[in-house]
């Protein structure tokens, strides 16, 4: 075709005639030229990747053989999210210092002039700038993305107590409970007493909670505390720090006196504020979608502590750590006040059970 159309031009740059035909038949034979090689050697259409040229051989899609090394990669990622299994509990958890009441309220004590003050003062900025950045830098959806490992559970309880001279002392809350409208804290309704406390910020850490200290799930427990005569006590600090949902909950608080019994009413802590990051981190709350649940003495210290969904060795680890903490409180009266370790015969009868 390409050969035709060169050959049949006419005249037009004012060539003569043999000039013409001289042009013309050196054009034809590069024309057939032209079109053996566009037939044989850069034929398209052919299925062999071989015959193709070289950019389409270089952009064509990777072979099969390929593919298995990233499916491989997916799969070994995929593995090792399997593989997250939370370790038992080591370390103490708690703050280094008493609790007092008046703390962690979330108010702001400062006059309007101090709050001016603070304004226009730079470090002040400074201060406030890191705590944002801080808060920024976390992911939003973080927390939910955990509970895919083991349902977000952070840890594995211990088998036995904290040591009482060792042990960390758990933080002074400020909410409003089911009693009354008004807002109270809580360390004079856990001091003096051996607490059960269960913190949860959603019905998904509610319903973990419960696995620990829910009449169906554990009535050794209740019978424990029923028979200990007014020493142990069940306290719930519900942490709302969205405004809506807090709102929402106060909405609802007539529903919940219903579920509640009337004399754990007093119990029941509605907490929106004071509750920081550095407060959560120091007592363990890792994940705010999470229940936990720790055992404090007469002081207020965590003398054990569980994390999401309990098991029944957990439970019975609970049950006993209770029955000493419990003991030991009555020792104390008579100056035989315990340290709360556990020997090991009592460790491994734990691990056994």
């Amino acid at each position: 075709m390409l050969t035709w159309l060169l050959a049949e031009q006419p005249i037009s740059l004012g060539y003569t005639g043999a000039q013409h035909k001289e042009w013309s038949f050196e054009l034809a034979l590069a024309a057939h030229a032209i079109d053996q090689q566009l037939r044989h050697s850069h034929d398209f259409t052919t299925t062999d990747s071989s015959q193709k040229p070289q950019f389409f051989r270089d952009q064509q899609a990777p072979s099969s053989a390929e593919k298995p090394a990233a499916s491989a990669s997916t799969t070994s990622k995929e593995d090792e999210e399997d593989k997250h299994i939370p370790q038992p509990l080591r370390q103490l958890l708690g703050l280094p210092n008493p609790p007092q009441p008046g703390e962690n309220t979330g108010i702001d004590p400062r006059t309007l002039r101090q709050r001016r003050n603070d304004f226009v003062n730079y470090d002040k900025h400074l201060e406030r700038r890191k705590e944002l950045t801080k808060k920024m830098s976390r992911p939003y959806y973080r927390d939910w993305k955990n509970m895919r490992y083991s349902k977000g559970k952070t840890f594995v309880s211990p088998n036995a107590l904290f040591r009482a001279d060792k042990a960390l002392y758990f933080p002074n809350l400020y909410g409003q409970t089911l009693a009354s409208s008004s807002f109270s804290d809580t360390t004079p309704v856990l001091r003096k007493k051996v607490s059960v406390v269960a913190c949860f910020s959603s019905t998904w850490a509610e319903k973990q909670v419960k696995t620990y200290v829910s009449k169906s799930e554990n009535p050794e427990l209740h019978d424990l505390v029923k028979e200990s005569g007014g020493v142990t006590q069940l306290v719930s600090v519900n942490v709302e720090e969205n405004t809506l949902r807090y709102w929402i909950v106060r909405l609802f608080m007539p529903l919940l006196r219903r579920k509640v019994d009337r004399e754990r009413q007093g119990k029941y802590f509605l907490v929106r504020r004071g509750f920081t990051d550095e407060i959560k981190n120091a007592i363990g709350i890792l994940n705010s979608q999470v229940g936990y649940v720790y055992l404090l003495d007469g002081e207020c210290k965590i003398r054990w502590a569980g994390s999401g969904d309990a098991s029944e060795g957990e439970r019975r680890s609970m049950v006993k750590s209770l029955g000493k903490l419990v003991d030991e409180w009555r020792n104390e009266g008579s100056g035989q006040r315990g340290t709360g370790e556990a020997t090991s015969k009592e460790i491994n009868a734990v691990a056994q059970s």
